[in-house]
């Protein structure tokens, strides 16, 4: 027995038939997809650093309330980020085989369409935002600018792997902040870890489209390291578990912390013997691995915080 398929805007790539996205009406899915609902993995990496700094400021547990407010922001502001991002790069989105059905590339929706739809994102944010101590907000505030420079520069650098790291990880200072009301020290080194893992998987996510970036000259540490992308992991990855394992010794944490700080090492060491550069499908694998790495380094913080 054959079954109507639901109609869909034009453009649109056949992800928008699947999981969760797939429930939606139609003419919500080209929204759903410029916020990458279809992806979480996304979610996952800007909620957990913020969750390190929630952990790392609790006494002992994180706070339930702002877990679930960091929770509910990561999937807004990571949505905006999105739009911000699709915006500035629509053009070379077309361009690209992994991007072209995104929906501004595609036309599925148009840029005044994406506008509104930030707006309505942003104002969430806000809300949420809003909810915590002045210091989280005026953070809040500040990572703003970061979200909206950040696109442009693959344009400008060959390090646009390092700034996502900047702009990304900054849940480390909010969380921190919205917890304990201030930004010490442990904070400002565990952000830094944070910084050294996104630089790291995010280098692995790249090299999925660095033939592509080549040809429309979009700049990435992956192509600048491309052959030697291993040593290169291996200083990044290194510099994540040395810092955090820094920021757990200036916030006292006990030694549960440093026993799940080296599960977290092991699983980094799988993803530099794994990594393949030319094997796209591997790669994007070993990236979403990340989400297990960063759910570790959290529950080792909490470990800590309770011996």
């Amino acid at each position: 027995m054959s079954h109507a398929q639901p109609t869909q805007p034009p453009g649109l790539s056949d992800i928008s038939h699947t999981g969760l996205v797939a429930r939606l009406p139609a003419r919500l899915r080209p929204y759903a997809l410029l916020a990458r609902l279809d992806r979480p993995i996304g979610t996952w990496l800007l909620f957990l650093p913020g969750l390190w700094g929630l952990a790392l400021g609790g006494a002992p547990w994180p706070d339930a309330l702002l877990v679930v407010l960091f929770g509910i922001g990561a999937i807004v502001m990571r949505g905006a980020g999105c739009v911000v991002n699709d915006l500035w790069d629509r053009d070379i989105d077309r361009r690209v085989a992994r991007t072209a059905g995104r929906p501004l590339a595609s036309g599925a929706l148009s840029v005044r369409q994406a506008l509104v739809f930030l707006a309505a994102l942003l104002l969430v944010g806000l809300v949420i935002l809003l909810q915590l101590r002045l210091a989280a907000i005026l953070l809040g505030v500040a990572s703003l600018v970061l979200v909206a420079v950040y696109p442009a520069m693959k344009r400008v650098t060959w390090w646009p792997q390092a700034f996502l790291g900047i702009t990304f990880n900054w849940g480390v200072l909010m969380g921190f902040a919205a917890a304990t009301g201030e930004v010490a020290l442990p904070a400002l080194v565990l952000y830094a870890a944070a910084v050294s893992w996104t630089l790291g998987y995010d280098t692995i996510y790249a090299h999925q489209d660095r033939e592509d970036d080549a040809l429309v000259g979009v700049r990435s540490t992956a192509r600048l390291f491309e052959r030697t992308t291993r040593p290169f992991l291996v200083a990044c990855y290194a510099a994540t578990i040395a810092l955090a394992a820094g920021a757990g010794v200036l916030a006292g944490l006990g030694w549960p912390f440093f026993a799940g700080l080296a599960v977290a090492a092991a699983l980094l060491v799988r993803q530099v013997i794994a990594l393949d550069i030319d094997d796209a499908p591997l790669c994007g694998r070993l990236f979403r691995a990340n989400r297990d790495v960063g759910l570790v380094i959290a529950a080792a913080i909490v470990a800590g915080r309770l011996a």
